[in-house]
């Protein structure tokens, strides 16, 4: 891998890196690591992604540069920004797929808040929906 600028991607939890010496321009490249991390599930629906300037920073890029590539993901309909929100990770595929990543979003987020382990809400999780339980986990 050809040295390049990297980033742990701004509290996305995936990493991100600029190859300067690429014949892809920067923007595509952020733009395509994101949309890889969105279709492989890395990155779920309703992640807020971090601010272009804050993302510029991180990576030694232009804020046009990210500007650029969130706009095109906007326009592929991979994120969404809702003004000073921010901008997110777009539910995606068909209507009952995007009902439940967004229902899978609002459980991770109640089970970060209520300070449940990530591995324990799983098991619940896979104990609702019938498939076995894990350490933990007790249907009703």
């Amino acid at each position: 891998m050809s040295p390049g600028r990297s980033a742990g991607g701004g509290g996305l939890g995936i990493e991100l890196r600029i190859d300067p010496a690429s014949g892809v321009p920067p923007f595509e490249q952020l733009r395509m690591r994101i949309r890889d991390a969105v279709a492989s599930g890395e990155l779920a629906a309703g992640v807020r992604l971090p601010t272009v300037r804050a993302l510029a920073a991180e990576l030694g890029l232009a804020v046009n540069t990210v500007a650029r590539s969130y706009r095109e993901l906007e326009t592929d309909a991979l994120i969404e920004t809702r003004g000073r929100l921010g901008s997110f990770v777009a539910a995606t595929g068909s209507p009952a797929h995007r009902e439940l990543q967004a229902a899978a979003r609002a459980f991770a987020d109640r089970a970060e808040s209520l300070g449940v382990d990530p591995t324990e809400a799983l098991d619940l999780a896979r104990a609702a929906l019938g498939l076995g339980t894990g350490v933990g986990a007790t249907p009703e």
